[in-house]
């Protein structure tokens, strides 16, 4: 499912989707990796912010 681009409040703060370019640019910043970090996170644990986050070292 696709985000909702009128809803404009800023990164969905419990789902990264790697679908969206600036999700990833995005939340790739927030945590200080770079986007294939990231993706590579995504595919190990799942899309769940909280669980990536854990996987990133709680950056």
């Amino acid at each position: 499912m696709t985000d909702d681009k009128t809803n404009t409040g800023g990164l969905d703060r419990k789902l990264i989707s790697l679908d969206e370019d600036y999700e990833v640019r995005d939340w790739a910043e927030k945590f200080g990796v770079t986007e294939k970090a990231l993706r590579d996170a995504v595919r190990r644990v799942g899309n769940g912010v909280e669980a990536v986050q854990r996987e990133l070292g709680g950056r």
